[in-house]
């Protein structure tokens, strides 16, 4: 927690006697001088301090409130009772008094002071005895002495095995690291290193730091940030980052967070590589089909699982926070809410939530890395090496090269520290303290319902009962073996998993990688990096080098008819007749590269209305026959029908867990806008595209209320227009009742501004403008719902967000701004002038607002799209086939600027396509088959240019009326 809740004196009391003994035992080390002494006790008392506040925060604040309402302390004032309550706690009687409600605080508490104080003991000796080894490392000036040891820096990372952690020791020549393991296995990567890359200059290739290994324990040089001096060395650090993912797929590594990575300079050094020959998990059925199943070890057993490329997080609190060590982008990490003591200094101190930033790491090169700038490099360096690697292989010494790691000891990380963490923060709480026994058996059933879910996690009660104990002292439960054996020592002896050669197993892996899928994982990695296009930096314009007019209808064709075989190209199959495609996926979290989901933005629903509206197309003659096309709609429709069956089947487990939210292209009402799609377009029936989504209406009042995000994309906003849908087609009362409901909550959280209203959106408390995440969106909602229930505040708040969504437009520039962003005009669907426009164009052929001054905004809003929007990329979402359909709708209007028409518009869309291929974004290379995101929605935008097509706008979630037989 981020506050402190009383002064140091009152845990000094605390820990007084055991820093005590551990002074006088310090005495009795020989080879440190006292000053040296001094130096390790004060760093260890000043972690202990840390640690015990961190476990007791909690229960004092307990005690502080108990205090107050007793009427137990004195003071005219809450800072002058703070100071009487300090004053009562900072005895030993006070921590004695505790025992009675908290019986097993003060035992718990003494096992962890111990422990820490005996590594702190062990540190000493060994530096006292290692201390001619060590200096070696220290890297002085020539000529200069070591000198003494100055400071001690413990808890660098997680404490195992008895309260030992990492820690960092200053001398007067420089830095050390003490490491409380083994470190020859860092030994044998500089040695595979140096045979690997035997041909790049030492002083800029790929290492590890230098060590000394001792017994069980080791020494290991302090790498020292440092930014790169100019775009030679840039450029050499990226392709480096590439060596790395070659290396560490090769070797099995995993866990190479943000922290175990150093930029320094041209060389990024993997300080931490005790993860390494990592046993794969055994597959499980998941239930939504074998295709995702297949592409979920896909996946896996790809270089994502290194952990070095850029992946949002999952767990509370690090939902969609990227660790990644290659990731961690500044200014692309999300706000977090962590809990921190509110009030400090007062009698009224209490937990609450504060918004935390993540901490930045030392794992870039520069203060504002272009990752993207340079991801091409990444990119060619693993595939470069591992060229390399394979030709080697096939000479015969790779394996003998692996082998020297089979009788050294490595770390299996078998559950996320994130999902450790938790528990351990549960396991100290109050009530956990008072009844430590019910604590315990919540901590392993957690443990055990995780490895059920989980293949690979510890289910044996013995091992599970045995990380409860590691966490009660403190500790990070840690699992270890070597290759050779296979079989995991855990905590307090206990053994795991069965006895396997894993350096064979991993190998084997390598060997049989996809080398293809592998790049493409790579590839599609960068756009998790990022948490939305607005940070993406510039990047060069897909402009085509003329305009050519001739031919639009058969290069249109060819064009759709090219991605759509693409598309059945890059399925992944099952033998079950299931389908899914692996790609990145915007979902809750974030970005992250995994088999598409359910929803219609970038997932499997998507998919089936462009297949359906292809299929459709290509019947009336205005597509060329693409075989694959029929048989693989029937495949999408069987794998979205069994996930929505196992969905269902597992209602009850996903009650307890976080639900899915309700968003209309994230989330459950983009199933039923999907659904309703479906019908529209001829390919399913209407009974069961109305029982499926009376389904999804059943499980959204649990979305509401567990996920209070109002947007369009994600939020109940764009579960609206959806819900009028089905109650309008399906007569479904619950739907049209949640409709309204939503449009109340909606109402309710507006931040009514004079004429103006917005809403607190996703970090943004003072509002956001654009259709997916601000203003004009739940204003689209709102005024839809107005317009079928008559609900004037409804009608009078989604005019309040238009006057908003207006407050933001420039006419210096002629566009809106991007309030995401310094100075960033919003040009995109998502953020700006096409989204705008969409709902412009909505209103005004529906007859709802004042028609000629919706003509005016779509004239400006097509402008600005013409101007800043179109040249990027060509998707939906944020590029040109988004910028196509608003700027046809203004040409069709009499709103086209500059002598645009259609010939022109589609001459320049289809040629830039041609010239430069589809690009999805800022995915870029990548294959993204998603409608919204992806090459999904430009092929059918390329179908919906013909002048006769009558398939829906896909820019609004809204299937338009379907006919109930």
């Amino acid at each position: 927690m981020g506050e402190y809740t009383v002064s140091d004196t009152v845990l000094d009391r605390l820990l007084e006697p055991s820093l005590e003994r551990l002074a006088a035992r310090l005495g009795s080390v020989a080879g440190l001088a006292e000053t040296e002494r001094r130096a390790v006790h004060a760093g260890a008392a000043k972690a202990l301090l840390d640690t015990v506040r961190l476990r007791t925060n909690r229960v004092l604040l307990l005690e502080l409130n108990a205090a107050r309402i007793t009427g137990r302390l004195t003071g005219d004032d809450p800072e002058a009772r703070w100071r009487d309550w300090e004053s009562q706690a900072a005895n030993q009687e006070f921590w004695e008094s505790l025992g009675a409600h908290y019986p097993t605080l003060i035992p718990r508490l003494r096992r962890l002071i111990g422990n820490r104080c005996a590594a702190a003991m062990s540190l000493a000796r060994r530096f006292a005895a290692d201390r001619p080894l060590v200096t070696t490392l220290l890297r002085p000036f020539e000529g200069d002495e070591p000198g003494e040891l100055v400071s001690v820096e413990f808890g660098a990372g997680d404490s195992h095995r008895g309260g030992q952690s990492v820690a960092i020791l200053s001398c007067a020549a420089g830095k050390v690291v003490y490491k409380p393991r083994s470190v020859a296995v860092d030994l044998a990567v500089t040695r595979l290193l140096s045979r690997l890359l035997d041909d790049e200059p030492a002083d800029t290739r790929i290492r590890v730091p230098d060590v000394v290994n001792g017994d069980g324990y080791g020494w290991a040089e302090h790498v020292a940030h440092r930014y790169c001096a100019d775009e030679e060395e840039l450029r050499c650090f990226y392709r480096n980052l590439g060596h790395w993912l070659a290396v560490m797929r090769l070797v099995g590594g995993t866990d190479l967070h943000a922290e175990n990575l150093i930029a320094a300079g041209p060389i990024p050094t993997v300080v931490d590589c005790e993860t390494l020959f990592t046993p794969q998990s055994p597959a499980r059925e998941s239930g939504y089909g074998l295709a995702a199943d297949r592409a979920g070890r896909l996946i896996g057993g790809s270089v994502l699982g290194t952990g070095l490329l850029p992946g949002r997080g999952l767990a509370l609190g690090w939902r969609g926070v990227d660790m990644s060590a290659i990731g961690s982008l500044p200014g692309q990490q999300p706000v977090t809410e962590l809990p921190v003591i509110l009030g400090v200094g007062t009698d009224e101190a209490r937990i609450g939530l504060a918004p935390v930033r993540v901490p930045l790491s030392l794992n870039h090169p520069s203060p504002e890395p272009v990752l993207i700038k340079h991801w091409d490099l990444v990119v060619d360096g693993f595939a470069r090496l591992t060229r390399r690697l394979r030709k080697i292989d096939e000479g015969g010494e790779l394996q003998g090269w692996l082998e020297e790691f089979a009788d050294l000891p490595i770390r299996v990380v078998l559950r996320s520290t994130e999902s450790y963490a938790e528990l351990q923060r549960m396991l100290w709480h109050p009530q956990a303290l008072h009844d430590e026994p019910t604590a315990r058996r919540r901590a392993a059933d957690l443990l055990a319902k995780q490895a059920a879910n989980a293949p690979g996690r510890p289910d044996d009660p013995v091992v599970i009962e045995a990380e409860v104990e590691e966490l009660l002292d403190g500790d990070v439960p840690f699992f270890a073996t070597t290759p050779r054996r296979g079989r995991l020592a855990g905590p307090r002896g206990t053994l795991w998993g069965p006895a396997q050669d894993l350096i064979a197993g991993t190998l084997s892996r390598w060997r049989s990688a996809d080398l293809a899928l592998e790049r493409q994982v790579i590839q599609s990695a960068l756009v998790s990096a990022y948490l939305n296009e607005g940070g993406v930096p510039t990047q060069r314009r897909l402009l085509p080098a003329r305009l050519d007019t001739d031919r639009l209808d058969r290069r249109r064709r060819a064009l759709a008819a090219g991605i759509m075989r693409s598309l059945s190209d890059a399925a992944v199959r099952a033998e079950d007749g299931t389908v899914t495609w692996i790609a990145p996926v915007l979902n809750p979290t974030g970005w992250a590269v995994m088999p598409l989901g359910l929803d219609m933005y970038g997932g499997a629903a998507g998919i089936a209305a462009l297949l359906a509206g292809y299929l459709r197309e290509m019947e009336a003659g205005r597509a060329d026959p693409v075989p694959d096309v029929g048989p693989l709609l029937d495949d999408v429709l069987r794998t979205v029908r069994m996930a929505e069956e196992q969905w269902a089947k597992k209602r009850g487990e996903i009650k307890v867990r976080r639900p899915a939210p309700a968003g209309g292209y994230l989330g459950l009402a983009s199933r039923i806008w999907g659904w309703l799609l479906l019908v529209r377009l001829g390919v399913i029936e209407p009974a069961e595209a109305f029982s499926r989504s009376a389904d999804v209406v059943r499980e959204l009042p649990a979305a509401l209320d567990s996920e209070p995000s109002l947007d369009l994309v994600s939020g109940m906003a764009g579960a609206v227009v959806p819900l009028l849908r089905l109650h309008e087609s399906a007569g479904d009362a619950d739907a049209g009742k949640l409709a309204g409901e939503i449009g109340r909550k909606l109402v309710s959280a507006a931040r009514v501004r004079g004429d103006t209203a917005c809403w607190t959106i996703d970090g943004f408390p003072d509002g956001i403008g654009g259709l997916a995440h601000g203003a004009t969106g739940i204003g689209w909602a709102l005024d839809r719902l107005a317009a079928a229930t008559g609900d004037t505040d409804c009608a009078t708040l989604a005019e309040a967000a238009f006057a908003y969504e207006e407050t933001l437009y420039v006419p210096e520039t002629g566009s809106w701004r991007d309030l995401r962003g310094p100075d960033q005009i919003g040009a995109a669907w998502c953020h700006g002038s096409v989204g705008i426009a969409a709902v412009a164009a909505d209103r005004l052929m529906s007859g709802r607002g004042d028609p000629e001054r919706l003509r005016d905004l779509l004239r400006r809003a097509a402008q600005a799209s013409q101007a800043d929007g179109i040249g990027w990329n060509h998707t939906l979402c944020h590029g040109d086939f988004g910028a196509w359909e608003v700027l046809d709708l203004a040409v069709t209007a009499g709103l086209g600027a500059g002598g645009l028409d259609r010939s022109r518009l589609e001459a320049h869309l289809i040629g830039s396509v041609e010239e430069h291929g589809p690009v999805s974004g800022f995915a870029r290379d990548a294959f993204v088959p998603g409608l919204m995101p992806g090459l999904g929605g430009v092929a059918y935008q390329l179908l919906r240019m013909h002048p006769e097509c009558t398939l829906p706008s896909v820019l609004l979630p809204d299937p338009g009326p379907v006919q109930a037989s």
